[in-house]
């Protein structure tokens, strides 16, 4: 008999890019993906302006954003819900950070 879950481990901090974000799907459902989000030093300057609602949170190292025309600091820990809508961009993070990102695309 097949099993029917599934079992993985977070990418570690170190496997960051030096340059921008790489993005690693850990779960999609038809109504939700799980990722997990390295970044690296200099990330990319897009702001994002989604049609769904996003659930992040910091698990390693600092960042700092800009939400909805407002700056916003976050370390390890710290989360944010940003609503179908809310423009955001990345401004600087620590090299190695690594976030936990539930997409929640309808249903």
């Amino acid at each position: 008999m097949e099993s029917r879950f599934r079992r993985g481990r977070l990418e570690a901090a170190a496997s960051a890019p030096d340059e921008g974000e790489r993005v690693v799907q850990l779960a999609h459902f038809p109504t939700l993906t799980v990722e997990q989000i390295l970044s690296g030093a200099l990330p990319e300057p897009v702001s994002f302006d989604q049609d769904f609602d996003e659930w992040v949170v910091l698990l390693e190292g600092r960042a700092r954003m800009l939400v909805d025309g407002e700056e916003v600091e976050l370390e390890p820990g710290e989360w944010l819900l940003l609503p179908a809508g809310c423009p955001h961009t990345v401004v600087e993070t620590e090299p190695g950070s690594s976030w936990l990102a539930l997409l929640l695309t309808g249903g």
